[in-house]
This record gives C-alpha cells, structure tokens and sequence, in this order.
C-alpha cells in the first residue's frame, strides 16, 4: 500500500477482469469462502460498535456493527488486479476498525457461480457485499431485492451492467477512464515517445474510454510540443495474451513502435513479451503495475479502487448509508483523488517529464480547463501533429 494517486494510498496490482477484472476451493454447486484468507476480529472488536478510523482529513467513528465480504468475479484475491486491489481496501478497512471480513470465489465464471458465491456470504452472516467489477451486474441486480437487509457496494459496475434501476440498499460506481488514460498519453509524449500503440481486451466502453482518453492525451501533448506522433489503436477481443497477439505486438515493436498502453488484463503479457524481445516499453493499467511487470513499464493509467472500497465502507459504518445507498457514481478528479498516475519514486520512470508537469495538467483536468471526452461511439478527433492508425 505504498503506491498513490496523488495523495491517496493505493495497493501495487494488476487488473484482469477490467472492464472488471488466496485461492479459495469452492465445492461443485457453491462457492466457499476461503478460510485461510479470512481475518475475523475477536468478538469484542468485531462489533467497533465505538471504533474509529482515522482517515487523512479526519475521524470517523464507526457506529453500525456487520460482517464485510468480498465476492471475486473470475479471478481471486491473489491476482494482481481488480480483485486484489478491492480485496485490500477490505482488509485495510477491516483490520483498522475491528470489522469481520471474509471472501469468496465463484465455481465457475457464471452470473449463477456469482450468485451462490453472495447467497453463501449472507447465509454466513454477511451485512455488507463488496463486488469487484461489471461482471457483477446481472447478480448485484437480482441480489438487491432478495436480500433488502444486505448493503451492496459494487466498484465499476455502470447502470448499463446493471440492466434496472439501483435499489436502495446498494451503491454502484464507475470511473473516468478516459482522464487516466489522458495522463497516460500526455506524459508519454512529454517523455519523448511519438510511436505509440494502444492493446485493449474487449472494446468494452471501460477500454474504450481508456484508448480515446490515451489518444487525446497523446494530441494534446503533440500539439502543445509541436511534434509529429504515430499511435497504431488495436483490441485482442479478450482478456488475456495469447501468441496471435504477442505476434501482433512484435510486428507493431519492429515497425518502430515505442511504447504500447496494454489495457485489458492478462492481454498485457502479450505486449510485455513482445517489448522484452524488441526493448520497448509498456503502459500499464487500473493499478500501478511497475512492481510487478518490472523496468519495462513506464507508468500506468489507474483507477483509485482500495481508496473507493475504504471511502464508501467508513460511510457505511459511520451510519451514513443514507447518504450513497442508491447512487450510481462516475467518479473523476473533479471528485476526489480517484483517477492518476502513480507518484511514488519507486514507480516515477519518466525520464523528462516532471511531477510538477504531471501536477499542472492534473489540475487542469479537476478544475475543467481541460475537457475530455468520454464519447465511446466517434474515434476522438485529432490535430495535424497526430496520425492514429485503428486496426481490426
């Protein structure tokens, strides 16, 4: 937990079910959760009926007694990603306060396996449901009405996933994609990149908003330097790497291709592949991946996951449900520190462009002086300094 976003705590991982996305065994027909994972607070602290937590600007005392768990989507809470990341912000919250927590994992990778793994979690005495991504949709909207009783916080799960209206006892977000994948651009070019590539999974709106948020990022850059950048725009179609893509990434690398933003979980082992034969470098994504993928990776676009999961259980029991239960947030700078590029020394690889650059156009963006959009239907529209290459 020593990477940030600018100023807020975020775990080091990597995603995979992005657009969302311990091993726990689960048994044929229902999840189990995962004992050796599980913390629980001894009875007494488990109720923090008068615990506080102490958060950067003030307080909160924890009034309203529960159970947190976590439900994974397809992957577990060791995988370096969106799990991983909401799974800590869990922990994090649980052991500061005295809170029981737990977590499952499906069976299988089906909105039933999701649903059994949430039924099994409530049976064992849950009162709040933490769910990782837009897998969940479908279950968080089936759930909401069988368990009224239960609070759900599902983390970049969009009214669209969700397919009917939000009830009360639930909270769902999404984020700005396309501010994070701005920074990621901007800077790159600022670095002195102009052949640019962009790998995303599946052309979900979430990449999507990711790649045309890269691209402006990418122009405005261009445009304020006055230089000439090439950027080749590509999906996998999945979620993972596999040797038809690393081949793909070879030939962009060959061509002369600097750098690639591998946006859709696993897929960025194909890219990393292709850039350790060809001495490129990578952009990661959601979560500071430098830890993990290593030298290769400049920087990467992130979302603020654990700072959301902790924010959103201290306002669930502080007693202030009342104040989100129902919403559907989209969640950007102008909001809070939720979207940026990792800061912290260990993960800060640029090797012209500076933190007080990257603070300048961050301000930019959460002031509004810099517009971006997050239209996914029209390819962004770019200046005489930018050529994007879109290929099938």
């Amino acid at each position: 937990m020593k990477k940030k976003i600018v100023s807020i705590v975020l775990a080091s991982a990597m995603v995979v079910s992005l657009a969302a996305c311990g091993n726990s065994q689960a048994p044929e027909t229902t999840a189990e959760a995962a004992p050796e994972a599980t913390t629980e607070a001894p009875a007494a602290e488990t109720t923090a009926a008068t615990a506080e937590t102490t958060t950067a600007e003030e307080k909160t005392e924890v009034k309203v007694e529960g159970k947190i768990a976590l439900v994974t989507d397809s992957g577990d809470i060791t995988d370096e990603s969106f799990n991983q990341s909401t799974w800590e912000g869990v922990v994090a919250f649980g052991d500061e306060n005295g809170i029981e927590y737990n977590y499952y994992k499906p069976a299988d990778d089906t909105d039933e396996e999701r649903i059994n793994s949430i039924d099994l979690a409530v049976a064992e005495g849950a009162t709040v449901v933490v769910l990782p991504g837009y897998l969940f949709g479908p279950a968080l909207a089936e759930c909401q009405e069988t368990y009224p009783d239960v609070n759900f916080i599902a983390i970049d799960v969009s009214a669209f996933d969700l397919g009917t209206d939000i009830a009360s006892n639930a909270y769902a977000c999404t984020f700005m994609e396309e501010q994070a994948g701005y920074l990621a651009g901007y800077a790159a070019v600022k670095d002195g990149y102009t052949k640019l590539g962009f790998l995303g999974g599946m052309a979900v709106p979430a990449v999507i908003r990711y790649g045309y948020g890269y691209v402006q990022g990418i122009n405005a850059a261009a445009e304020e330097m006055g230089v000439d950048v090439e950027v080749k725009y590509t999906y996998g179609g999945q979620f993972y790497g596999d040797a038809n893509i690393t081949a793909k990434m070879e030939s962009w690398y060959e061509q002369g291709t600097e750098i690639v933003f591998a946006c859709g979980g696993g897929i960025y082992t194909s890219a990393l592949e292709a850039a350790d034969n060809y001495d490129g470098m990578i952009i990661g994504v959601d979560v500071d991946q430098r830890p993990i993928i290593g030298e290769r990776c400049l920087t990467s676009a992130m979302k603020g996951l654990q700072a959301t999961v902790v924010s959103k259980l201290e306002g669930l029991f502080a007693g202030n449900w009342d104040q989100i239960g129902g919403k559907i947030d989209n969640l950007g700078l102008a909001d809070g520190d939720f979207i940026g590029l990792p800061t912290d020394d260990d993960s800060w690889a640029f090797k012209t462009f500076t933190k007080d650059e990257y603070e300048t156009v961050l301000a930019g963006i959460k002031d509004g002086s810099i517009t971006i959009s997050n239209d996914t239907e029209n390819q962004p529209e770019v200046g005489a300094h930018t050529t994007v290459e879109y290929i099938d």
